[in-house]
Formats: structure tokens, sequence, C-alpha cells
């Protein structure tokens, strides 16, 4: 019992007590309350109109901006002053000068504006509502400040009507009354005749707002198409004689159709035949191949003997300056050695000079063996060669008998037996 008096007499007793008293005021006199939250609400709107809506702001500076315009395309006063687009004050006047109109404009002091770039008189719509807008080229200055006078050369404005209509006058010219009457009966013809019309004026409409939006690309296009069309206009007569020799070419063309198709029809037959002979000599490739690779071997190992022979380095004179000296004087010049010499031993079996069976060659018969140094050993394998050539001498291990491959046979090979192949007119 004592805790519970403890409770109600706490901190809480006397804020709850307030709570309750003005809670039962409130609802004893709920017509003034009523009242008062009506007048609040009435002097929230009014505040919110006039400095929401009219951008009333006493305490803000304001100054003045002279625009010049060649024409007023519709801007009157009250209208508003954008920065790009942002509203920034109001057209205080619009007043007529020599060479055109000047607009007055109450501008924001706050608002820096560059002087730099374009002043347009802009539509919200094409029933009107022009607005003056700024739309700087760049954010840096110098920028606008009171009194500034805005030229008339950084200035645009919309076409005037009377433009409009006599240009579209022009364009109304070109168009057959006939043919607009065809369109008319076509769309009156069918129950969508209107829908159809309707979208026809939207996208003209659309058309016209969207060129609107690029006229400046618009004419710098059309500017270009001035200077390349001029230009093909100049080059007309090449282009005709291109067109002309051009349908020579495709005449002769046409002329050679007939072979042409012939060629085709002869090519898989020869394609055939190709792939038979070569299926024919397969067996013997490999061999062949083989050959061609001691071939080679042999002639890349005296590659530079080759080189000192015909274009000497390590000597003076070439091979073919002294064939060059020989003939000389109306006659062939020679020197003889009476004395003799030994002659080079190869080590090899020497076969009959008769036998005309056509053995293969010995792969190192090239090599002498003799070491004596008086001799003038000649060939390929004594030439002067580079420091750290090894190929003056057969390969290590190399059997010195040794042979090329036996030479390949196949379907179309001619026999040749011992003294020769058989002639066709032998018996």
């Amino acid at each position: 019992m004592t805790q519970q008096l403890e409770y109600a007499t706490g901190p809480l007793e006397t804020p709850a007590k307030l709570v309750v008293t003005g809670t039962r005021k409130l609802v004893d006199h709920r017509l003034w309350l009523s009242v008062g939250a009506l007048f609040a609400v009435l002097i929230l709107g009014i505040a919110y109109l006039v400095f929401g809506v009219f951008r009333v702001d006493p305490t803000a500076t304001k100054m003045t901006v002279r625009v010049n315009l060649s024409l007023s395309g519709g801007l009157l006063p009250k209208q508003d002053v954008t920065l790009r687009g942002v509203p920034v004050g109001k057209v205080q006047a619009v007043e007529l000068s020599d060479d055109g109109v000047v607009a007055v404009a109450k501008i924001d002091g706050n608002v820096r504006i560059p002087s730099v770039g374009e002043v347009r008189v802009a539509g919200l719509s094409p029933a009107g509502e022009q607005y003056l807008d700024f739309r700087p080229t760049t954010d840096k200055g110098p920028y606008l400040t009171d009194g500034s006078v805005v030229k008339a050369d950084q200035t645009s404005t919309p076409v005037p009507m009377a433009d409009l209509l006599g240009d579209l006058d022009g364009m109304l010219a070109q168009i057959e009354p006939d043919k607009v009457e065809s369109i008319i009966k076509e769309l009156g013809v069918s129950p969508e005749g209107p829908e159809k019309l309707e979208s026809i004026i939207t996208g003209g409409t659309f058309l016209i707002s969207t060129l609107d939006s690029v006229l400046p690309q618009t004419v710098s296009l059309l500017n270009n198409s001035q200077v390349v069309l001029g230009t093909l206009k100049e080059m007309s007569p090449g282009l005709q004689d291109t067109s002309q020799n051009l349908a020579g070419s495709l005449n002769g063309i046409a002329s050679m159709d007939k072979g042409f198709r012939t060629f085709i029809d002869q090519t898989p037959a020869t394609l055939q035949a190709a792939d038979s002979i070569i299926a024919d000599n397969s067996p013997t490739m490999v061999q062949l191949l083989g050959n061609l690779t001691t071939v080679a071997r042999l002639t890349y190992l005296r590659v530079p003997a080759l080189q000192e022979f015909f274009f000497p380095k390590d000597r003076t004179g070439s091979t073919l300056d002294s064939i060059a000296s020989v003939m000389r004087d109306g006659g062939i010049w020679a020197s003889v050695n009476i004395y003799p010499r030994k002659s080079c031993q190869y080590d090899l079996p020497r076969r009959p000079h008769w036998q005309v069976d056509f053995p293969e060659p010995y792969l190192y018969g090239t090599y002498c063996t003799e070491g004596d140094p008086s001799m003038q050993i000649r060939g390929a394998a004594s030439a002067p060669r580079p420091a750290g050539d090894d190929t003056a001498g057969p390969p290590a291990g190399a059997d010195p008998l040794a042979t090329a491959s036996p030479t390949p046979v196949g379907p179309e090979s001619i026999p040749l037996p011992y003294a020769g192949p058989i002639l066709p007119s032998a018996p």
C-alpha cells in the first residue's frame, strides 16, 4: 500500500494532470479550436502562394539586365526569366528601340549568370507562354551584373507567324489538289479515317518539334549537303565516263559467261583427274620426299663452298673472273703442270666404268682422306669455312659406304635394268 502511494505521488503526476486538464478544456472549447485550425491553414496557404508560387522574396536583391532583341517573339511583361529552364526572375518590361525590342529583366541578384552564351525567347507550348531563357556556354565569368546589356547578336526568337505562313504558302503551292482529294476520299471511306488523320497530324507535329530541337544540326547538314552535291555536279562527266566503262566491262563479262560456265562444268573432271594422279603416285611420295631431304642436306653442307667459289671472301678473285681470263686474245689460254702429283684417295670401292645400271651414289664419297699438305685438295669439303664450322668431314659415326635412298618406284615408273631401259624399237 505504501509503494502504490509513492508511485501516485511520483514525478509524472504533475505533467499527467496538466495533459488531462488541457484535453478536457479543449474538448469543452472545440468550436474555437476548429476556428483556430482553419485560420492557421489559411495563413499557411497564403504564405505558400506568396513565397512558393509567386516567389516573393522581400529580402532578395534584384539586378536589371537589358536584352536587345530583333523581334519580341511574343514576349510580354511579367513572364518568366530562366537560366537553362530554371526560373531566376521576371520580365519587367518590353520596350521599343531603334533596332528592335529591348526586354528589361529583373533577375535574382544571388544568381551568377555568365555573360557568354545565347539568350533565347522560347515557348512552353505551341499556344505560346513565352519566356526569356539564358543559355550560357560556360560556367565561368565574367558574369552579368546590375545594368548589363545583352547584344542582339547573342539572342534568338521564334519564327514569326508571318514567315511561317509564307513558308507554308510555298509548300502548299507544291501540293497537287488531285492527290489531296484522293487522300481525303481514302480517309473518308473507312471508319478509321479520323484516326488515320489524327495519326498524320500527330506525326507531323512530332516531326516539326524534332526538327526545331535539332535546327543547328539541320542547317549544318543542309550546308554540307550543298557542298557534297556541288562536288557531285562537278564530277558528273567523270561519273558518266565511269558508268560507260563499267557498262563495257559488264558487257564483256556477260559475253564470257558461256566460257565461264564451260570452265565450271569441266573443273570437277579436271580435279578428279588430278586427284587420281596423286593417288597413283602416293606410294612413291614418301621415298621421293626422303630423297629430296637428302639432296637438301647435301646442298646445305656445300653452301659455304659455293659461296666461296662464286663470291670469295678469304681470297682474291673469283671463279667467274678466272674463266673470263682464260678466253682472251682470240684464243683459250691454259697452264699445264708436267710434274706428277699425288691423287686424292676416297677409300671407296670403285664400280666398273662400263656399268650403266644407275646405282645410287655414295652419301659421303666426296671427302678426301689424303693428309699430304703438299696436295691441293679440291672439292667442297676443302673449301674455306668460318670458325666453328665442322662440315668439312662426314658426320660423326656415319657409315662411309652409305648410299642414297633407292629411287621410288610407282605405277608410272620406267624400269631401269642393267645397261639401261628397253627401248620400244628393240626386238
